[in-house]
């Protein structure tokens, strides 16, 4: 399949290939230069899904209290460590 570069550096991505990626209007595509030519890819929007929701998540407790409910409590520290010997 072959498109032409308008005089704006703009192309035609045919048909076929917008049907087959799923490309739409507005859909990133990433350009990845490689020895004798260029390869397209879909891309992303650079947001990571669970980037949306960081930072929404209330909890009733702090997280240890929840970790040790679930886990169990964990064993105390003393003071002192023990040297590797």
């Amino acid at each position: 399949m072959k498109s032409t570069i308008s005089s704006k550096g703009q192309i035609t991505v045919p048909a076929e290939v917008r049907e087959r990626l799923g490309l739409r209007a507005g859909t990133v595509v990433e350009f990845e230069v490689r020895e004798g030519g260029a390869f397209l890819r879909k891309g992303h929007s650079g947001e990571h899904p669970v980037d949306r929701l960081y930072g929404r998540l209330k909890l009733e407790k702090p997280v240890d209290e929840l970790i040790d409910e679930t886990r169990g409590p964990r064993p105390k520290r003393s003071g002192r460590r023990k040297r590797a010997g």
